[in-house]
């Protein structure tokens, strides 16, 4: 078995869900779920299919989105994974809903952070066995450091 470490490749501004299904179906259901929870969201989805024709299935209604959904997926390469791009929409406004589809295994991060894709190939194939989401900690939070965490969560819209 060989471990590598997969970049995700994005503008800075732009999240991402990254996770695990089970089913050929999980395209079209992220579409009709991101569709559905955030009005005027763009995005892109890609698939990796883990049997049959192993295929990267891909979906959304934004053209850069949908390529960067694609390479990406085919730079991950684990079977049945799932990476949803999206602009103008954060992933807290649509994580439960995405959770919620039945073939949804699990989420392995929702992010605008810069991640790494830890990826073990065997000879059957590749999977996911983690992430790392952004940097490691620079030191605790202060005073200011709160004030700062409370406007902006108020300026984003989240709290009162």
């Amino acid at each position: 078995m060989e471990l590598k470490t997969v970049k995700i490749e994005k503008p800075s501004e732009i999240n991402f869900i990254l996770g695990q299904s089970h089913f050929i179906k999980t395209v079209e259901d992220l579409h009709e779920t991101a569709v559905s929870a955030v009005p005027g969201i763009k995005f892109g989805i890609a698939f990796c299919e883990a049997s049959g024709d192993c295929l990267i299935r891909f979906s959304g209604n934004d053209e850069e989105m949908i390529e960067l959904a694609r390479s990406n997926a085919a730079a991950i390469g684990a079977g049945h994974s799932f990476i949803m791009l999206m602009k103008d929409a954060f992933p807290i406004n649509l994580l439960n809903a995405v959770k919620e589809i039945p073939e949804i295994c699990g989420i392995f991060c929702a992010t605008a952070n810069s991640v790494e894709v830890i990826v073990a190939e065997s000879k059957l194939g590749r999977g996911i066995l983690g992430v790392i989401d952004g940097e490691k900690p620079k030191g605790t939070e202060d005073d200011e450091g709160k004030a700062w965490r409370h406007d902006i969560l108020r300026k984003f819209g989240y709290k009162l």
